[in-house]
C-alpha cells in the first residue's frame, strides 16, 4: 500500500512539474524514455539532471570550462596585387568549442556572428570556472522525440565573458561526455578504475607501492569495476 501511495505521489509531483514547466529532477534514462519525455514541453526548467554516468548537475553547482573538440580554418591571399599566380595564401587553424555557445541560446551570440550559426565559445575560455544559472530541456525536434538538456553559465564573479554575459552549453550529455565540460565531483567511470587499479599493481610489482595500500585501493575501486557502486 506504501509504495503504491509513493507511485502516486511521485506521477503526481511530475503532473505538477510539467503544467509549471519546471521539473526537480530529471535522469538520462527518463529524458530517452518516450513514456516520460512525451509529457515533457519544450523550455521546461529544471533543477537537477543526473547524467547517463550517474553524475549529478544542479541549478548552483560550478563547473570547469574543458577543451574544444572542434576546430575551424580562415584563409586569405597576400601579395600579387592585379598580378595572377603571385599571390600566396595564408590558411590559419583556431579551436573552437562544439557544445559552448557565447550568449544565451539564440542570443547575443548568434547575433554578434552575423549570421545563422551560432557564435562558439574559443578556447581563452578553457579552464573557467563558471556557474550554472539555468538549465532548461527540449525536444530533439518533435514532442515524440527524446530530450536533451542546456545549460545557461554565468561568471564565477557576477562578471562578462567578453561581450557577453552568458555561455550556453547546448547538449549538457554530449558536452560533459566530450570533456568540453568538466564535473567538479564527478564519479570514476569503470574504465578509469580499472587503469587506476592497473597502475598500482604495476606500482606494487616494482615495489614501490605497499601491499596494503594496493589492497585498500583495490576494495575501493572494486565497486566500480563491477558496476555495483
Amino acid at each position: 500500500m506504501k509504495k503504491f501511495f509513493a507511485i502516486i505521489l511521485a506521477f503526481s509531483s511530475f503532473t505538477l512539474y510539467s503544467q509549471n514547466k519546471y521539473i526537480e529532477s530529471m535522469t538520462f534514462e527518463q529524458s530517452q524514455n518516450i513514456d516520460y519525455f512525451i509529457k515533457v514541453k519544450n523550455n521546461t526548467k529544471l533543477g537537477e539532471y543526473i547524467t547517463a554516468s550517474g553524475n549529478s548537475v544542479k541549478v548552483g553547482d560550478t563547473l570547469i570550462i574543458g577543451n574544444p573538440t572542434s576546430s575551424y580554418s580562415t584563409s586569405n591571399t597576400v601579395g600579387g596585387g592585379t598580378n595572377i599566380g603571385y599571390g600566396r595564401t595564408k590558411t590559419r587553424y583556431a579551436k573552437e568549442f562544439e557544445f559552448v555557445q557565447l550568449g544565451r541560446p539564440a542570443g547575443l551570440g548568434a547575433i554578434m556572428s552575423g549570421s545563422e550559426k551560432p557564435a562558439m565559445a574559443g578556447i581563452n575560455l578553457s579552464q573557467e570556472v563558471v556557474l550554472v544559472k539555468e538549465m532548461k530541456t527540449y525536444h530533439k525536434g518533435s514532442k515524440k522525440k527524446p530530450l536533451y538538456v542546456v545549460i545557461v553559465l554565468g561568471e564565477i564573479n557576477g562578471r562578462a565573458f567578453g561581450l557577453n554575459k552568458y555561455l550556453s552549453v547546448m547538449n549538457t550529455e554530449l558536452a560533459i561526455e566530450s570533456g568540453e565540460i568538466l564535473l567538479k565531483n564527478r564519479k570514476m567511470t569503470r574504465e578509469e578504475a580499472i587503469a587506476k587499479l592497473r597502475e598500482a599493481k604495476e606500482l606494487l610489482d616494482l615495489e614501490m607501492m605497499s601491499q596494503e595500500d594496493y589492497d585498500a585501493l583495490k576494495k575501493e575501486l572494486s565497486p566500480i569495476i563491477m558496476n555495483n557502486q
